[in-house]
């Protein structure tokens, strides 16, 4: 099976645990697009203009993914992804990858919309803003970071305002998006709606 996957949503509803688990029942390549962001955002901290970033991104950028994960790297990489050069820049990748042999899900905030509109599947992972906050908080203060429960549901805000309001590849679900409200789901089911999702489609394919 050869498929494109894009999933898209805010942060913190679950769409990266949902694509990797995804792309691990089916045997695809997975790509965390966002981690091209954070790590463009990271290099922006260090003083780095963020399409020369983004244009020189190698394998070490993404050595240390906890520090990636960083809150004020998370900031960065909204600010970084806001500017339609440093989108412009990672483009091509992502558009590859996607059509790899074997099958690929990428999880982000624009593929079923920019990256990958002719996705054969397009999902929308979502939540409501108190749940993705909470598990935000406990995911980071899990990892040693120092933060409140309030700080994070301030900066999610301000990440979810800042993604809606880009002129260049605003947050958005594709019309054709199948939509996955993760607040009342345990992650098995998110899961295994996704997975219904995918394997609908091959099977149309394959009697088509």
């Amino acid at each position: 099976m050869s498929l494109t996957v894009a999933i898209d949503g805010p942060a913190a509803a679950g769409k990266g645990t949902v694509a990797r688990a995804v792309a691990a029942h089916f045997g695809f390549a997975h790509l965390d697009t966002g981690l091209l962001y954070r790590a463009v955002g990271r290099r922006a901290l260090d003083h780095m203009e963020p399409v020369e970033a983004a244009a020189s991104l190698r394998p070490s950028d993404f050595s240390d993914i906890e520090a990636l994960r960083a809150p004020e790297v998370s900031q960065a990489a909204s600010r970084v992804a806001a500017m339609p050069e440093v989108r412009a820049a990672l483009v091509d990748f992502q558009r590859a990858f996607a059509r790899r042999q074997g099958g690929a899900v990428l999880d982000g905030r624009d593929i079923g919309t920019v990256i990958c509109p002719e996705a054969e599947v397009k999902l929308f992972v979502t939540a409501s803003d108190e749940v993705r906050a909470n598990r935000r908080y406990r995911e980071l203060a899990g990892t040693g970071h120092e933060v409140t429960l309030a700080g994070v549901a301030a900066d999610l805000a301000e990440r979810d305002r800042r993604d809606a309001a880009r002129a260049t590849a605003p947050l958005t679900a594709a019309k054709d998006a199948v939509l996955i409200d993760t607040s009342r789901m345990s992650i098995e089911t998110a899961v295994q709606t996704a997975i219904d999702a995918v394997a609908a489609v091959h099977n149309a394919r394959t009697r088509g």
